[in-house]
């Protein structure tokens, strides 16, 4: 009679017999499950993220630089400028408190700052211009008013618009002010309330275009006192913390938003007559707080955001990336970066085709992050990339011809410009994306650089050349005026 301790010995506990251990040993190896190794998709299809790196402040306020650096801030006035070939950070601190400021570049490459931060809603009066030629800071004449959360538009003209915001004492501010390169001027007869940081942009028309949060579009006529006028109504309802981007002259992505926050995304051409909000394909992920970039191909880069309710919830952080594709109207789900980045973070693209993604916290609800992630986008996989030969002019007129070398003139088969960054909360003040028109010569392309001024408000842009691949060149650097 077989006893089950002659088959499972175990001598004071101290294990089995040895020919039972390795019965059970082989019976295990026999059944033991296998699970298929998914690879990740290859970073042509979805790009890819380096490493995080550390940086000394939260960069909620991020800058591109006629010099190719980055200018940068956080909560306490703490301005940074970064050199993407090094990695290294300067200190440049402002003259006041610039934390929750507008911001949009003047017709030299210059950044003017109006507004700052006294406490939350209670903003500063200030005007301050960044000369990034010295990393040098001067203080001009202060607006009429304090500005907490306005924001900066650069004009067709070369004038900067400053539109929203609260001031000292808390209460909206109603009057736009302008800036005319020496003082500030007050748009008298167009007093309105609208939600902070507005999103706004130049229309083919020359007019001011609020795209939102709120729901109703608007126009705003700056000569003169001002006047506004009602545009069309958008889809969607408050769009509050969603990303508004003019990936073309006129023609506007609103994207994300809200409290709970949307997956759907509107469209708007003002080159139409009669121009309407049209739905146009839904993000995989609903997000508010996130940011939306403009590529050289011409599609446009989510980054960030949640996918929860409330003002700053990282329960719901969305890490993967999404394109959005003018052509089709679909978005594409990208790779996802390693660190949570919402309320207050930052994302603008690199003169190289790279996209810096930096930024999030010094608020209540998230984690301070003190760190910069660089997603390198597929077309950077997708093999050789054109290549631009001989001097660049950097300064530019309207309507000029400029003639750059390269041996892949044949090859391409777009070029763009796209305006400088000037980021903060969501919103992208500066950026914008104008085609040009170009022909092929022999070991160059000519390109007609735009005539209008309101589709190219002046100042710094990245040229790129993009060949059949969808593969862009690095940008340069030109200054258009």
């Amino acid at each position: 009679m077989l006893r089950v301790r002659d088959a499972w010995s175990i001598p004071g506990g101290a294990g089995w017999r040895r020919s039972a251990r390795l019965l059970l040993l082989l019976l295990c190896a026999c059944h033991e499950p296998t699970w298929p190794i998914i690879p990740p998709p290859p970073a042509a299809q979805v790009g890819r993220w380096s490493a995080y790196l550390p940086t000394p402040i939260v960069q909620l306020h991020l800058h591109l630089l006629p010099t190719g650096k980055v200018l940068s801030w956080g909560k306490f006035g703490d301005a940074q400028v970064w050199d993407p070939a090094t990695g290294v950070f300067t200190a440049v601190p402002a003259p006041s408190r610039v934390f929750c400021a507008g911001h949009d570049f003047l017709p030299d490459g210059r950044l003017l700052v109006a507004g700052g931060h006294i406490s939350d809603l209670h903003g500063l009066p200030n005007t301050n211009v960044f000369d990034p030629a010295t990393n040098t800071w001067q203080a001009l004449p202060p607006m009429a008013a304090g500005r907490w959360y306005p924001t900066n538009t650069t004009l067709p003209d070369g004038e900067v618009v400053t539109i929203g915001g609260t001031d000292t004492a808390g209460a909206d501010v109603t009057i736009p002010d302008v800036w005319n390169g020496t003082a500030w001027r007050q748009l008298t007869t167009a007093a309105l309330a609208l939600p902070l940081y507005p999103r706004t942009f130049v229309a083919p028309d020359g007019r001011i275009f609020y795209a939102g949060e709120a729901q109703q579009s608007r126009y705003l006529d700056v000569t003169g006192t001002g006047q506004w006028t009602d545009g069309p109504l958008r889809r969607f309802g408050v769009r509050d913390y969603g990303s508004a981007v003019m990936y073309e002259p006129g023609k506007v992505l609103y994207a994300g938003g809200g409290d709970p926050p949307t997956n759907t995304a509107e469209i708007i051409d003002l080159n139409q007559p009669n121009p309407a909000w049209q739905y146009t394909g839904s993000m995989a992920f609903a997000r508010r707080q996130m940011n939306a970039t403009l590529l050289p191909t011409g599609d446009v880069l989510v980054t960030g955001g949640t996918t929860s309710g409330g003002f700053n919830n990282p329960e719901g952080a969305v890490h993967s990336a999404e394109l959005w594709s003018p052509a089709t109207g679909a978005w594409t789900r990208l790779a996802a970066n390693a660190v949570t980045r919402i309320y207050h973070g930052t994302t603008l693209l690199l003169p190289d085709g790279r996209i810096l993604h930096t930024g999030s916290g010094d608020a209540t609800g998230a984690v301070d992050e003190l760190s910069y992630e660089l997603y390198s986008p597929p077309y950077l996989f997708q093999g050789p990339r054109p290549t631009i030969t001989g001097a660049v002019p950097g300064a530019v007129t309207y309507g000029q011809t400029v003639v750059l070398g390269t041996p892949d003139a044949d090859a391409i088969t777009k070029v763009t410009l796209i305006r400088f960054s000037s980021v903060t909360h969501a919103f992208d003040q500066g950026q914008r994306l104008v085609p040009l028109s170009f022909s092929p010569a022999t070991g160059a392309v000519s390109i007609a650089l735009p005539s209008s001024r309101a589709a190219a408000p002046p100042g710094p842009y990245l040229l790129f050349l993009v060949n059949g691949a969808g593969v862009p060149s690095e940008g340069r650097i030109l200054l258009l005026h």
